[in-house]
């Protein structure tokens, strides 16, 4: 038992991935860490939770069959442990952007902290040319570890989490001595939706009812668009001056494009904005 932070570790790659094992390692230094993380990939996600989970005992802590908000709350709620602060990662690829942050399994594991009421930190990594990293046993996941557990504990030490409820920290793994930068998510999002070819589809791809479509009935392709431009799984930041031009500067899909950390602190308060307009909305509605 050592006398730094209780900190609790998950991921939404898996208990078997290796940034989690690179991280557990750097914690380990400075703080007495208990892991739980999901049995198996949970990308993608968000903050979903489960009604029921089987948890089985691990080396590290626990595996845990659900989501990595799942792992957060069993964590807070399900062990005798007061935790002081919650990380997950490290991320197999970035999670930038207004958007990504809001379905990223590795962020809504740190917004489920924050909601629980115990400050967390996210952290992803990403290549500046391969951007993903696939397969991910072939990448070094220390240097954004060290960036992971340097943060946690400079944060802890002077006081930034009673003004933040969670940094999202974007590292890469292949610049030496990248800038550290403060950054905001950039706000973009679109989407594509275009009909589908019911042949050409796979069953995976057809609702869990299956079964010959009805008149009334078609499928429908949902295609985001995060990242415009980009053909397949190519790098969307590129170091050119065309990238530099969309993403301003301050922003955390900059950062990357600069191949930058990028750290942006978050907040889960969801203030009321003071709206005259909706207070002299809400005075004429009659109820009979």
């Amino acid at each position: 038992m050592s006398d730094g932070p209780a900190i609790l570790l998950t991921n939404d790659d898996g208990i078997d991935a290796p940034g989690i094992a690179t991280l557990r390692t750097e914690l380990t230094a400075f703080g007495d860490v208990t892991v739980v993380a999901p049995d198996a990939n949970q990308s993608g996600v968000g903050r979903t939770r489960s009604h029921t989970a089987r948890i089985r005992e691990h080396p590290w802590g626990y595996r845990l069959s659900g989501t990595p908000a799942d792992c957060v709350a069993y964590g807070l709620r399900g062990l005798e442990t007061d935790f002081d602060v919650v990380v997950s990662g490290v991320n197999n690829g970035p999670n930038a952007g207004n958007y990504v942050v809001g379905r990223s399994g590795t962020v809504g594991a740190g917004i489920e902290a924050a909601f629980l009421g115990t400050p967390a930190l996210a952290i992803s990594a990403y290549h500046s040319t391969d951007f993903f990293l696939s397969p991910p046993e072939e990448y070094d996941f220390a240097r954004p570890a060290r960036i992971a557990g340097r943060l946690v504990s400079r944060a802890l030490e002077s006081g930034v989490y009673e003004d933040v409820d969670l940094l999202n920290v974007n590292a890469p793994v292949d610049a030496s001595s990248p800038p550290v930068i403060l950054t905001e998510p950039y706000h973009d999002y679109e989407q594509d939706v275009e009909p589908a070819d019911p042949e050409a589809l796979d069953d995976g791809e057809i609702d869990a009812d299956g079964g010959e479509l009805a008149a009334d009935e078609q499928i429908v392709h949902l295609h985001d668009r995060t990242w415009p431009g980009v053909v397949g799984w190519e790098n969307p930041f590129p170091p050119t001056d065309e990238h530099r031009e969309r993403y301003p500067v301050g922003t955390d899909r900059r950062a990357m494009v600069d191949a930058a950390v990028s750290v942006s602190p978050l907040s889960m308060s969801h203030a009321s904005p003071d709206s005259a307009a909706l207070a002299e909305v809400v005075e004429t509605i009659d109820v009979e």
